[in-house]
């Protein structure tokens, strides 16, 4: 079957699934190299395996041990491609793009003004009265929440930006049928079954990888959330933050970076003004962020 309006072979999800599954378990240390060139090349995943042989794992073949684990998944979920139309466009704009991720929900949230509210896992109990202010409030005027769905901040952006009556993405850094921390499962299900929840992380290198690789979905995950935000507020992290990969991330792919006044005022910690020296933009108030955003949709029909 060729699609007409592209000339293309017409996209089958399980099999590129199977491909791009088999792909990432067996280019684990070139991970980025495949990816790279699946989109540079604007390649399907099933034509970059097509040529590959097979490889051994603990004695099995690796299409055997895929099959075993992809067969194994009980969730229900989608994928996007790059090549497909529905892939969001602000993945399309950044260097290190991703071939395929997982989702389940409404993926025409990220149609919205989406904003990435994100900061420390531990975080004062002022730091977590700011992310429910700001989830509150990007929500009243209109902008979709995105965030990493950890303790802390992500949280408490996310649950009042609901609360508010808004939409929310989670972007998480495990399968998308797993989730960390556990005590965030059942808000987990609730983002995916009424807003959207997406990961990037392939099952089968998951499960068969040491559990330290692991911890690198994590930093990759917000890069994702970077790239899918017109902008990024961070409410609060230390020198040693996780939240600083998003830093960098929005600082490279050319993304506004928000820091709330309240990190420069904290005498523990040096990151904010290199940031600042980097572009990124000290916030004093919410006032302050929706002139250097723009009013929303709904903001301006409030309005009028």
């Amino acid at each position: 079957m060729v699609n007409m309006a592209t000339d293309l072979p017409a996209i089958i999800p399980s099999r590129e699934m199977f491909a791009f599954e088999t792909l990432a378990a067996r280019e684990r240390a070139a991970e980025r190299r495949f990816s790279a060139r699946l989109v540079q090349e604007n390649l399907l995943p099933s034509e970059l395996l097509a040529s590959q042989g097979e490889l051994e794992i603990d004695g099995d073949t690796l299409r055997d041990k895929v099959h075993e684990i992809l067969g194994g998944i009980t969730t229900a979920f989608s994928i996007s491609i790059f090549r497909d139309l529905q892939y969001p466009e602000q993945l399309r704009q950044v260097r290190h793009a991703l071939p395929l991720f997982y989702f389940r929900g409404n993926l025409g949230l990220l149609s919205n003004r989406c904003i990435s509210v994100v900061g420390a896992r531990k975080a004062s109990d002022m730091g977590l009265k700011r992310a429910r202010k700001l989830g509150t409030e990007l929500a009243k005027h209109g902008f979709t929440i995105i965030s990493g769905l950890a303790r802390g901040v992500d949280t408490a952006a996310m649950a009042a930006a609901i609360k508010a009556g808004g939409s929310v993405v989670g972007v998480i850094g495990t399968p998308i049928d797993q989730s960390y921390p556990k005590e965030n499962a059942e808000f987990q299900e609730y983002i995916a079954q009424n807003h959207l929840l997406l990961s990037e992380v392939p099952f089968v290198r998951y499960a068969t990888e040491h559990w330290k690789m692991r911890r690198l979905y994590f930093p990759a995950r917000n890069e994702t959330m970077s790239a899918l935000s017109e902008a990024t507020v961070i409410v609060e992290a230390s020198d040693t933050s996780g939240t600083l990969t998003q830093a960098r991330a929005a600082v490279k792919q050319g993304r506004k970076l928000f820091i709330l006044d309240s990190c420069f005022e904290d005498p523990t910690i040096t990151w904010p003004h290199r940031y600042e020296e980097k572009g990124a933009i000290r916030l004093h108030s919410f006032e302050q962020l929706l002139e250097n955003l723009g009013p929303s949709e709904r903001s301006s029909s409030a309005a009028g």
